[in-house]
Parts: C-alpha cells; structure tokens; sequence
C-alpha cells in the first residue's frame, strides 16, 4: 500500500522577509513591497517555497508594524493594496506561496485601578514584555487597559465573540486577496487567567513582576484556535503556525499542533532560541554548551511523531541574533565554513523550513551599539544597494565585501551552498521525514546522527568547533557500509566514508545509503 502524500507545507522552504529592511524600490529609505517584487527571481532561484512577509498593515509604527491601526489596508512607506496583489501574482507564478502576519490587537481588556496605602496603582502587578507595567491609564475613563507589549498595542479582548468575529473576517479578507497562511503573533497570549491575579515576587528589586503564568496559554486559548479552525482555516490550504513565547513545555505546546486537536500546523517554540539567555531577561547573555543544544534539537526531533507532532526548524529570525555569530564563528577565517555548518544542521531537520532575509548569505550581527534591524545587502554600491535615497539606519560595514551580488557569482559562497543545500534537501524524503537517532551524546564538539526513512538512511556529521577532530563511528546502526556523500561544505566532490572519520575546522558531511541488498 502506497503511503498517503504529504501536506504540500511540511517540505516547504520559507523565506522570512522584514519589509522595511529588505529592498528600498522608490528611494525613499524604507523597503517596500515593490523591492520584494523585483527579487522574487532571486528567491525563486535559491529554491524558496514560501515568502512569509513580517507585518505591513497600516501602522504607526511604535514597534515596527506590529502595533496596527487598519488590518485590512498596506501601510503606505510600504506601497498598496495593488502592490500586494501585484506581489502575489508575482509569487504564485513562480510556484512559490505567500503568508502574512496574522492581525491580533482592537477591542481591550479594561479594569479599574487598585488603591494601596492611598496611592492608585494599576490593577495588578504584571510587568510587560518591554518593561514597565502591562497597564496603561486612560484619562479620560480614569480606568487601564492591558498591553503585555507596547502601550500603543493594547490586548484584544478574545473572550468577546464580536472580537473573535472580527479577527475571522479580517482573516477572510486576505484569503479572498490570494494570501496562502499566517504566522500568528504570540497566539498563546490571547487568553488570560480569569481574574487576572497578581504574579508571584520573584524580583525583589521592582514592583512589576514576570506574569506569564498568567497570560500564557490561558483557559479559553484552545477552544478560540479551534474556533479560528472550523470558522477559516479548515475552508482552505492554507500555511499556518503560531508563535508560542514563555513555554517550554513540551505537552502545552503539543496541543497546538496535534493533527487530532484541528488547530495549527506548527508552532515557533524558542527553547533553543532561550539556549543562551537567563530566565530572568531575554536581553541579557549566559554561555551556551553543545549538549545543551544537541539535548534540545534532538528532544524535539524525536517529539510525538507517530502522533503526528511538526516542527518549525528555524536558527534566527527578525527578533533574534544572526545564527553564524550566535551558534558558528563569525570571524573572517570562519565565517563562510559555519555558516554553511549550520545550513546542514537545518537543511537535515525533520519540519518545515524557516529562513530570515540574509542567512543564506551568513550575515553576521553588527556591533551592540546600532539598533535592532538591519537590511539585505544586495550589493558593493552605496548602502550596500538597499536604497538610492537615506535609509532608515545604517548598513553592516562589510556590504562591500559580503553582498547578494558578490555571493550570486562565486561557486563558493554561503549563497551558493544554502542553493545546493535545498535542493538536497528536496531530493532526499529521509532529510524531512526520517526517525532522528543521535549519535555521539555526549561528545563536547561533534554533533552527530542519523535519520531512516522507508528504506533510506541519512548520516549527518556537524564540528561545531575551530580545530580538527577525529570520530569513531562504530555506533552507526548497520555500519557506515554502502554511504554516500550528498553534501559538505568544505568541496563538492565526494567523500569516502569509513568508521573513523576526520573532521575539519567547522565541516558538516551529509551522506545517504539506500537499502543494502542481501
């Protein structure tokens, strides 16, 4: 008996794009959707899938788009409603899909304040993602409403249907439009603890305290997915996956995702994204180990499969660190090596595939003092070819050297590998599919393992680290026997394999073996 096909999402590559900082179209400094729709080409060409755009709603822009004033209109510094139109028949005639943020903030939660030793407090204690209190005071009514994030994003009210009602039928607008899913905006906030009490102290240095406990996957966040399920999302083939913050746990987050519960596809958990950051502030930094990264990867690749559980594989994205300087080496001797290091760790993954604009040329972080975005850097011209105008802010100083143009034309590039690393991906269904078996646990620099799908097997050997290092493989179930060499990034002529290998300086070998014969 045949196996059933595969949902067209789960072998899907999606490119993140950050609009304002992608390409600049009309010079006036900030990207727009006519720049996206000069380098659909390009992402057809690097063997993308799916373009996911960050949000480009009419906004005032108090957090880069994602504190919206009209769901149902394109923010004019990005272009129209034509241009969307434009930039999706665009897409879909290159065989590629187009998601968008999901809308999310209107109708508020409001309550009186508190009164404590004759001073008005707000209504609790619960300290906001951006600091401060979660409260803002309304002169006029005198009362607060919640904002988990900035005071010009104040949380929806989903316990009210007419809310709910309306967040489908903006939904239903850009299904009508052409758009093909949504990646969900922290979906797992939109029901809170009924009587919204105060958090528990555990920093004694301020008033306002952490509260996820409280607004995180709340009472009703289930039965409201199931509901934007059965209103919207069960009526077409649609893309979907929900941001899920502040939960590492594993069953919460399977609940969201099971095929039986009929609610996403997916969801972007961030237990490795918190890998080197200490519970106390995303902001701060703390040493990461390979283990813990190994431990990590492999729990979730191994998580409820036969159940039907799916990942979403991704290293960084528009809230997050460059992966080459967070996970690889970002100098110049290794820069190159680690980034495409890490392209196999991805590419080798069971779950839908996830790209932020400028990973596939191993764009690094810049310097701590600049802001938090920063754009593609298309070429060597001035401003590294975002714009012929001012940008909004600067350009990494090294476009002039590490740029799309430059990389496009040379064999060797980070470009180049993420190209050939797709389509790898692509032709081998045990990359997507297989079972995940660990190899090497415990190893402090190698990480290793396999994966078996039907009568396919896969051998993924990752350096994580500068220097050479020797491995044995004789744990490999059936031997190393009857490999061969799909994928590295050190050349592109085969390797041989035998039970002890070298590796070097940041190298990643992937090798297949179809069925021995007897």
């Amino acid at each position: 008996m045949s196996k059933p096909p595969h949902p067209w999402w789960k072998s899907a590559t999606v490119y993140q794009i950050y609009p304002a900082s992608f390409l600049d179209a009309n010079g006036d400094g900030t990207g727009d959707l006519a720049g996206i729709i000069a380098k659909l080409d390009y992402l057809k060409d690097l063997g993308v899938d799916v373009i996911w755009l960050s949000p480009i709603y009419r906004s005032p822009l108090a957090d880069m788009g994602y504190d919206i004033s009209d769901y149902e209109d394109i923010d004019s510094r990005y272009g129209t409603l034509e241009d969307w139109d434009r930039l999706l028949q665009g897409a879909h005639a290159r065989g590629m899909k187009l998601i968008k943020n999901d809308p999310k903030r209107d109708w508020y939660i409001w309550r009186p304040g508190k009164v404590v030793d004759g001073e008005e407090l707000p209504p609790n204690n619960w300290k906001s993602v951006f600091q401060g209190s979660a409260w803002e005071r309304d002169s006029a009514s005198g009362e607060y409403y919640l904002h988990l994030y900035l005071p010009k994003q104040p949380d929806l009210n989903w316990d009210n249907p007419v809310v709910r009602s309306a967040v489908w039928d903006v939904m239903q607008f850009w299904v009508r439009r052409g758009c093909d899913g949504f990646r969900m905006d922290v979906i797992n906030c939109i029901s809170k603890t009924d009587g919204l009490p105060d958090a528990p102290l555990v920093d004694h240095a301020q008033y306002y305290q952490p509260a996820s406990m409280y607004f995180a996957n709340g009472p009703q966040v289930h039965k409201y997915i199931k509901q934007m399920h059965a209103e919207v999302l069960s009526h077409h083939d649609l893309i979907t996956v929900g941001e899920t913050p502040f939960t590492h746990e594993a069953s919460e987050l399977a609940a969201y995702v099971l095929p039986q519960n009929r609610e996403l596809n997916m969801v972007f958990h961030f237990e490795l994204m918190d890998i080197d950051s200490p519970s106390e502030s995303p902001l701060l930094r703390k040493p990461w180990t390979l283990g813990e990264l190994k431990a990590i990867i492999g729990r979730w690749q191994r998580f409820m499969r036969d159940d039907g559980f799916w990942n979403a594989v991704f290293l960084e994205n528009h809230d997050h660190a460059r992966s080459v300087s967070r996970f690889g080496n970002d100098s110049a001797q290794w820069r190159a090596a680690s980034a495409k290091m890490l392209a196999i760790l991805q590419i080798t993954q069971t779950g839908t595939l996830y790209v932020y604009q400028g990973q596939e040329l191993g764009i690094k972080n810049f310097p701590r003092t600049w802001g938090i975005e920063e754009y593609n850097d298309w070429n060597a011209s001035p401003h590294g070819g975002f714009t012929t105008g001012t940008p909004w802010m600067r350009v990494n100083d090294d476009y002039r050297e590490w740029n799309a143009e430059q990389q496009i034309s040379d064999e060797t590039s980070v470009h180049a590998f993420w190209k050939r690393a797709l389509k790898v991906r692509k032709m081998h269904d045990v990359l997507i599919y297989g079972d995940f078996v660990m190899l090497l646990e415990t190893h402090e620099q190698v990480f290793a393992y396999t994966r078996n799908y039907g009568s396919t097997s896969a051998l993924v050997l990752l350096n994580f680290k500068e220097g050479k290092v020797d491995v044995d493989l004789g744990e490999v179930v059936g031997g190393v026997t009857g490999y061969t060499f799909v994928l590295g990034n050190y050349e592109n002529e085969a390797i041989g394999l035998e039970e002890k290998v070298t590796l070097r300086d940041y190298e990643g070998r992937v090798y297949v073996r179809e069925a021995l014969l007897n």
